[in-house]
């Protein structure tokens, strides 16, 4: 006969094990959902600072700025190698496809301390010779407002404002994920307001 105590500890295992499968599986119909282009477009929320310290590279902007070109939202922080790893193929993009209306606005919104040093955030961009716009979200204020939870992740906001794509995780040049993106960039560019 077992003592108590282990029939206790192996059902608080097989709870947790459930509890972890149970999360596996629901994660797994959520997330393919989450990714991609919406069915239902959503007005993308205001950037959320003003200040000019808050921003670099750029003056600080307003949706309405950028309003009749196609938008991507590039959430970042420095640390992450998959953010980083994929400037190159964002930067690529950018040089393509600005000429036709595409603007990249990066978001850099920190995970650990140091990423919220402003001279820290400066150093990286020009290390990765970043050169479109990054707003410092260092309180997780546009975070927050778009509802983002992933590094590297890719938002596209229409002609109009509104949130028509989102795309999660690191994306090169070539790969299936940034061969959908560039299809969907150029419908948006080629919609009418």
């Amino acid at each position: 006969m077992k003592p108590c105590g282990y029939i206790n500890k192996s059902r608080a295992f097989l709870s947790l094990i459930l509890i972890f499968l149970t999360a596996a599986v629901v994660a797994q119909k959520l997330l393919p959902a989450a990714a991609g282009t919406l069915p239902d477009p959503v007005p993308a929320p205001e950037f959320t600072h003003d200040r000019d310290s808050e921003w670099i590279n750029s003056k600080p902007l307003k949706l309405a700025d950028m309003r009749g070109n196609v938008v991507l939202v590039d959430f970042w922080t420095f640390d992450c190698w998959n953010c980083y790893r994929s400037f190159p193929w964002l930067t690529s993009m950018e040089n393509r496809m600005a000429a036709d209306g595409l603007r990249v606005i990066g978001v850099h919104t920190p995970e650990f301390d140091h990423e919220k040093i402003r001279s820290n955030i400066t150093a990286k961009v020009k290390h990765f010779d970043l050169k479109h716009p990054v707003m410092i979200d260092n309180d997780y204020s546009y975070w927050n407002a778009m509802g983002n939870r992933y590094w590297p992740a890719f938002y596209l906001i229409d002609k109009g404002g509104r949130v028509r794509a989102v795309y999660y995780g690191e994306t090169h040049a070539g790969d299936r994920q940034a061969e959908v993106i560039e299809k969907v960039i150029r419908q948006l560019l080629y919609e009418s307001i």
